[in-house]
């Protein structure tokens, strides 16, 4: 009888936003934006972009927009904000997690929430990766049945070389 092998190791998806890519041109966090670019290089993690971030860098410096046909953000997987993201990002306004003002930052985080990546990765510190502002949006995920997203910077998840 023939054994077929199969490999249980997931490469975790990786919901990078506008501002990690940025910042791999950032003095204060381009160590880490880049550390975690060569991470999606390398295939330890599976970068996953949305077209919510590819507008965005449509009014990005081109440094930053060149940035993108690098290895590891090239090739990275791209998610669409559909209805349901729409939907979840309104409900995540509607409950005060984020303002009306701050729109884009709820659709990073509905799109990626929908799309059930492993983690979202930001520098934006005051609308995203905030201990209050996490517990918001997930707070608004378990009411509508979605799961927890684990929010976090790229310092939290990159895997540094030896």
């Amino acid at each position: 009888m023939r054994q077929l092998s199969y490999s249980l190791v997931m490469i975790p998806r990786v919901y990078v936003d506008t501002s990690v890519i940025g910042g791999c041109l950032d003095e204060e966090f381009g160590r880490y934006s880049e550390g975690l670019r060569r991470n999606f290089a390398t295939g330890r993690f599976r970068a996953v972009i949305s077209d919510v971030t590819q507008a965005e860098l449509l009014s990005a410096r081109p440094e930053v927009r060149a940035l993108m046909e690098l290895p590891g953000l090239a090739d990275a997987e791209i998610v669409q904000l559909d209805d349901e993201a729409l939907a979840l990002a309104g409900a995540y306004i509607r409950d005060g997690a984020v303002s009306e003002a701050h729109r884009v930052d709820a659709r990073h985080i509905a799109v990626a929430t929908v799309q059930r990546v492993d983690v979202l990765v930001s520098w934006n510190f005051k609308h995203i990766v905030k201990l209050s502002r996490i517990r918001a949006y997930n707070a608004v995920n378990l009411k509508l049945g979605y799961p927890e997203l684990e929010i976090r910077s790229p310092l939290e998840v990159l895997i540094e070389e030896k």
